[in-house]
């Protein structure tokens, strides 16, 4: 279980913390909320739940009148233009352990939290009260950026103000200005890469087709000098999508390396390593398509040898 809104207030009031509450009906919008404490001259936020390819989380608080593009914020992360989207509904009651409507920067204080990187609107620091559900949608609590830094501070997070209007230049000599926030630790979204779901009956074929490997290796008639190529072609074993990324970027980063590029050779090993942070997510996802696919071609055709000749190569009988 999480914490609850009374818990987290009387965490406030622990911290010495000043704000204001103001009860409400609930809300799903910050359109919603406007008409019930708008008037009351503080700075309505808008927080989303993003994450990335490598099922990253994020929560992103802006002011209401601030325009996200998720695009530009992601390739000020480093993760390319479509790196970030929305969470599932699922992350919320999982890792925010909070319901829909109700995600703000102090949802962070649950531990199953901890590893979500937070990105707050460079605004809020001119605002003299700022608003926030307190996990719960039918309050709304009214209070200082520097005391939103107080709560932050003392559940481990370092505030990181954000100009998220702003779209610096993302390249060889501009990096991504915003990729310190990128999570460090493992992934903390409850969902699983597609890897780790594979149908049982793939599985099983994939059983099958290694012990067969084993049983009845095909001789393979030498037509002349092995070449190192052959060589990797008979060890390489692309059962495991992250072993085929890192051999495609080893075999890449070579040939960048050949050319004549007028960089340092300090610098081109920086800007490889930035391609393969932004490249391997999209890799991974089209070998694992591919591996999956494969699998799957594999095990009907199997099938529909057994129905059409029987276990052990003949007709079956009717």
């Amino acid at each position: 279980m999480g914490y609850t809104k009374d818990q987290l207030l009387a965490r406030l009031q622990e911290l010495k913390i000043d704000f204001t509450c103001y009860d409400h009906p609930v809300v799903l919008t910050v359109e919603e909320q406007a008409k019930h404490v708008g008037h009351l001259g503080g700075a309505l936020s808008k927080n989303l739940l993003l994450k990335d390819k490598k099922h990253r989380l994020y929560v992103v608080s802006a002011l209401a009148g601030t325009k996200v593009d998720m695009k530009i914020l992601s390739q000020r992360l480093g993760l390319g233009k479509g790196g970030l989207r929305m969470a599932p509904e699922e992350s919320l009651l999982q890792v925010l352990q909070v319901p829909l409507g109700c995600v703000t920067p102090f949802a962070l204080i649950n531990e199953s939290a901890s590893a979500v990187s937070l990105l707050l609107d460079d605004g809020f620091k001119s605002k003299q009260s700022c608003y926030f559900h307190p996990l719960t949608n039918d309050v709304t609590i009214a209070l200082s950026s520097s005391n939103l830094d107080k709560f932050l501070i003392s559940i481990g997070k370092q505030p990181a103000y954000v100009k998220l209007e702003e779209a610096p230049a993302v390249g060889k000599d501009s990096p991504p200005d915003l990729a310190h926030l990128v999570p460090s630790g493992a992934p903390n979204s409850s969902e699983q890469p597609v890897e780790n779901t594979t149908p049982t009956n793939v599985a099983h074929q994939n059983k099958v087709t290694k012990e067969t490997e084993v049983k009845a290796k095909p001789k393979v008639q030498s037509k002349g000098p092995e070449t190192s190529q052959s060589k990797v072609d008979k060890s390489t074993n692309y059962i495991s999508v992250d072993k085929f990324v890192n051999d495609v970027f080893d075999i890449i980063s070579p040939v960048f390396l050949s050319e004549k590029l007028d960089v340092k050779e300090e610098e081109l090993s920086s800007i490889i390593d930035g391609i393969k942070g932004r490249a391997a997510p999209d890799l991974e996802s089209i070998a694992l398509s591919l591996k999956n696919a494969s699998y799957t071609s594999g095990f009907h055709a199997g099938s529909e040898c057994m129905l059409n000749h029987g276990l052990r190569g003949r007709p079956s009988r009717n």
